[in-house]
């Protein structure tokens, strides 16, 4: 009995040996296992493969990151690092704390959409009416119903009109009414019905919108569908049931939304997809199940990040990103396909000196500056990271020794030779579904 413990024994041993030398051997043919999920493990093994191991030039990093903060006047205890690789944690600070996130937020909100909608999901807005067409008029209210497009802009609406006009609609008697969930140009409802009204008429058309059309397609119609009634905003239409469709409208793929989103941070966004979720605790409890982290460590009182009520440990975020990633692999995709590429994308990270090619999402409030995503290394290929920064003064401070951490980490293992195709985004947004305005997406019914 004890000869065949021990041999069991020295099978683990070796298979852990070969599973962690992959693990650090930075070839294109080990790169997936970096971001396996080890669950169907022995629970024993797990613990095992998540030891961490000190990595010297992470200590070394974190630890020139914090003397440089507290030169500054900012407590240790106010800064929390987390550098993982595959599942080995080389290094922390205060890793398991939960601190506010701010923005870093949206990255469960992010996680908590893909899983429970998929990157090919589209949200759609039903156009219908009460009323009858003749002769370009019609007679009766133009009933516009959403399901939450959270990226609903002066594009969509420009092209929302042309396929009316295609529909033969010209002129409406009867009023604009908006109800479900609906919004346009990340406004509320009331608003957005307004801004809509202007959009599917070019002769309203503000400055802003004009120049938007002029980002589409050369030879795009100027829509022409005039509303001569009030708009108006309802939670729910009288005679539902008797309205006839006149136009399906879908959103561009949940995958390019959430890219957008991230990519500016858009706050409007993340809250409208944290509430079609069911709200913030919603997105919590889904997150903390799909990375398998303690809900504790993910505090979430809005779905942006907005408040330091948000709270997220620097671990948490970590596996959310890690997650985000194995997720999108069974979908032929990686998380450069949902987040910003630092030296390509711009958006929050114009001005920065982040090492290009970290795939990253940044936070900020007032006194609160985050940084986390994944840095390619020519020695230890994908290094995760989170790093959170709290103190009052120049953010721009935090900002230049975030950048700092991870050039330094990029000293200590070289910059990878070929970029790792894991943090390579895909060509997702060669296809026309993926544009703003585009006609396709709209189907005449």
């Amino acid at each position: 009995m004890l000869a065949e413990i021990s041999l069991k024994a020295v099978l683990v041993q070796d298979l852990l040996g070969g599973l962690l030398s992959l693990l650090f051997n930075g070839t294109p043919e080990t790169e997936a296992l970096r971001t396996v999920n080890w669950s169907w493990l022995d629970p024993s093994l797990v613990q095992t493969l998540t030891t961490p191991i000190p990595d010297p030039a992470a200590e070394a990093a974190i630890q020139q990151h914090l003397d440089a903060l507290r030169a500054m006047g900012f407590p240790e205890s106010n800064q929390a690092v987390w550098v993982q690789i595959g599942n080995q944690t080389l290094a922390e600070h205060q890793g398991s704390t939960p601190l506010s996130a701010a923005s870093l937020t949206k990255i469960a909100t992010t996680l908590a959409a893909l899983t429970t909608w998929g990157p090919d999901y589209q949200f759609e807005t039903l156009v219908s009416t009460n009323g009858t067409l003749q002769d370009g008029v019609l007679n009766g209210d133009l009933i516009v119903s959403g399901t939450g497009d959270p990226f609903f802009v002066w594009e969509e609406a420009i092209a929302l009109g042309n396929a009316l006009n295609q529909a033969g609609i010209r002129q409406i008697t009867g009023d604009l009414v908006i109800t479900g969930n609906f919004a346009m140009n990340f406004e509320p409802m009331a608003a957005s019905g307004d801004l809509l009204k202007q959009g599917l008429d070019a002769d309203l058309w503000s400055g802003e919108a004009a120049a938007q059309y002029e980002k589409l397609p050369i030879g795009t119609p100027r829509p022409q569908v005039k509303i001569r009634g009030a708009v108006r905003a309802l939670g729910a239409v009288p005679g539902a049931t008797n309205l006839k469709p006149l136009i399906r409208h879908q959103s561009m793929p949940l995958a390019t939304i959430l890219k957008s989103m991230n990519i500016y941070s858009n706050n409007a966004m993340s809250e409208m997809l944290a509430n079609s979720l069911g709200g913030a605790q919603v997105v919590a409890q889904k997150a903390s199940e799909a990375a398998q982290v303690p809900i504790a460590e993910i505090q979430i009182d809005r779905g942006s990040g907005l408040g330091v009520e948000n709270r997220i440990s620097p671990r948490a975020i970590v596996a959310m990103l890690m997650t985000i990633q194995s997720y999108l692999q069974k979908h032929q995709m990686d998380i450069a396909d949902l987040f910003p590429i630092a030296g390509r994308d711009g958006g929050t990270l114009e001005g920065r000196h982040t090492p290009e090619s970290a795939v990253v999402k940044t936070g900020t409030l007032n006194e609160v500056s985050a940084f986390a995503g994944v840095l390619p290394t020519r020695d230890r290929g994908l290094v995760w990271f989170a790093i959170i920064n709290l103190g009052a003064g120049d953010i721009g401070n935090f900002h230049d020794q975030q950048d700092r951490l991870l050039e330094n980490l990029q000293a200590a293992w070289g910059k990878p030779l070929v970029l790792p195709a894991s943090v390579t985004p895909g060509d997702r947004s060669r296809n026309p579904i993926n544009w703003l305005g585009n006609a396709s997406r709209n189907q005449v019914l």
